[in-house]
């Protein structure tokens, strides 16, 4: 039986002391979720007045056929804004799935395949979620990834390398309507959606979908003005504005976030969640994209904007409709800087649901800023990580924090290795690495990718295991110890933010007396041989990270010598 943190061969009570760790906040009640990989079982331990066991299927795992040997699941988000449209991207993925496989990538979030509102779409601008690039729709029959058979290849073949796909669900909105309609609505201030400016009147809106050129396959569900509940457009007058749709049972959705009033309008024709239709379409589409694809999950995108209690019931439908399939991971995109924020979102959805750690990736942003007047000891304070650690998708950049997008915190380019260090390399979360930070960003603000980021990546894969020894006392320099387990030999992780060399004295055990350690990326020159007393004084470059191993540790023939 396998240790849901460290991965080593523990029984379920030994399993309990991993819970040791410093980046934790005090835990009253802790719950970890299992994950199933090919035959091993891990654990959901739920940590109260009461301990019990439940035994469930997660979906941090290959599929059935994935024949690799279980190790550190790691997540990449496999696109940036930028990434070369004109129907390649499906087919790179394929191609570049064993590369991907063989750094110790497992899982890759992929764009939204549905199609958008052109042929340029990203998919945000979601026009057609049945249509995955089979139909001629929106001036295209491919998406501006690829065509659906395209899709469906790229999927295949990374399964086949024993990494799972997750798709992005864009559940929030409608774009690009067929036609439009005459419907009774009331403008609402931008600042405070709950505060209504004028009468109620009659508008002209974008919201009428027909899919001409699909017809009814899949779906023969056509879309109104009643499956909306807002509009940011009024053809009859040329006015754009935020417009509340009004009807019998239209409102606002009150379990959103509470910014400007209600937070439930963001952009395009606002699905209303609520409406018995919209449910049930939507909660047939999340199982037939599954069963059609063969994904394994979903990144839900904006899910501040979405009624918590949709949220809830589509992934309990979800996971219902897998029948023996292992249960659906599922990671929600609530971009806020309050973990307290965080923590009450994933408190009120009743089940089990991850979210990307955007109060991490705020203080990486702030530390890179900061430099060397940044105290790295405060790096996980009010965290996701910190105070869930399993409930916490850790991440450095993504699509929307990269340079001029709508969420732009760019963590500095010195600053990433430290960062990608601290979420690859220690225990807590399910990190995910940025596609941008691996081929570099397109667009107006080119960006280079990061130097050896596959090389970290691929420290994970074969030495972040084992027990976590932390050295936590200096704000410039600061170094852990994974000690490895039976199939892995640890390493030693020193990370300085300072303008010279950091050092760090810590123990790797008498086992390894006499032993020689490098720097597996070779930023450090030199070599530390362990004492008799099994510690050694290990160093980092300044402003870098050093990543030290035995010269003869199981993976390293894989880094450059």
């Amino acid at each position: 039986m396998l240790c849901c943190f460290c991965h080593r061969s523990l029984s379920v009570f030994n399993c309990l002391f991993v819970l040791r760790s410093p980046t934790r906040a005090s835990l009253g009640k802790i719950e970890i979720p299992l994950l199933l990989f090919h035959q091993f079982l891990l654990f959901r331990i739920q940590l109260g007045r009461h301990t019990s066991l439940e035994l469930i299927k997660m979906a941090h795992h290959a599929n059935e056929d994935h024949r690799g040997k279980p190790g550190n699941f790691t997540m990449m988000q496999y696109f940036e804004w930028h990434a070369e449209g004109g129907g390649v991207h499906w087919k790179k993925y394929e191609s570049e799935s064993e590369r991907l496989a063989n750094m110790g990538i497992t899982a890759c979030w992929i764009p939204p395949p549905t199609k958008g509102s052109s042929p340029e779409g990203t998919g945000y601008d979601i026009y057609d979620i049945w249509d995955l690039g089979e139909f001629d729709q929106k001036g295209s029959v491919g998406t501006k990834w690829g065509t659906k058979e395209d899709l469906l290849k790229a999927i295949k073949a990374a399964s086949e390398k024993g990494i799972i796909t997750y798709i992005d669900a864009v559940l929030n909105h409608k774009a690009g309507a067929d036609d439009k309609e005459e419907f009774m609505a009331t403008m609402v201030d931008e600042n405070n959606r709950n505060k209504e400016v004028g009468e109620m009147h009659n508008i002209e809106g974008w919201t009428k979908f027909t899919f001409p050129g699909r017809g009814d396959k899949y779906s023969d569900m056509k879309w109104n003005f009643n499956h909306f509940t807002g509009v940011d457009y009024d053809a009859k007058t040329e006015t754009t504005a935020i417009f509340k749709i009004q009807g019998d049972g239209k409102h606002w959705a009150t379990d959103v976030d509470k910014e400007n009033g209600s937070f439930d309008y963001l952009m395009f024709a606002d699905i209303d969640h609520s409406h018995p239709e919209v449910e049930a379409e939507l909660n047939k589409w999340g199982k037939w994209v599954l069963r059609e694809t063969g994904a394994y999950g979903f990144r839900f995108d904006a899910v501040k904007h979405i009624s918590q209690s949709f949220i809830a019931q589509f992934v309990k439908q979800v996971r219902e409709g897998e029948n023996s399939k292992a249960k659906a991971f599922c990671v929600g995109e609530f971009w806020h800087d309050s973990v307290e924020a965080l923590e009450a979102y994933l408190d009120g959805l009743g089940t089990q649901f991850s979210c990307f750690d955007s109060c991490l990736q705020d203080n990486f942003h702030q530390a890179g800023e900061a430099r060397e007047n940044y105290d790295l000891r405060k790096i996980f304070d009010d965290s996701l990580v910190q105070r869930r650690p399993l409930d916490a998708v850790t991440l450095v950049d993504n699509h929307d924090t990269q340079i001029g997008q709508s969420l732009e915190r760019w963590v500095s380019s010195a600053f990433k290795p430290l960062a990608y260090a601290l979420i690859l390399l220690r225990v807590d979360g399910y990190p995910c690495v940025f596609y941008g930070d691996l081929y570099g960003c397109g667009g107006e603000n080119p960006q280079e990718p990061m130097n050896q980021l596959e090389d970290i990546v691929r420290c994970r894969k074969h030495f972040a295991y084992g027990e976590l020894r932390d050295y936590w006392d200096h704000p410039n320099c600061l170094a852990w110890v994974r000690v490895g387990d039976e199939e892995h030999d640890g390493c030693v992780v020193v990370i300085c933010n300072g303008k010279e060399d950091g050092s760090k004295r810590c123990e790797v055990g008498v086992e390894h007396k006499g032993e020689k350690w490098t720097d597996a990326l070779g930023w450090h020159q030199g070599e530390v041989t362990i004492g008799d007393d099994g510690w050694a004084e290990f160093y980092s470059p300044p402003e870098s990270i050093a990543i030290w191993t035995k010269v003869d540790a199981r993976g390293r023939d894989e880094f450059q010598k």
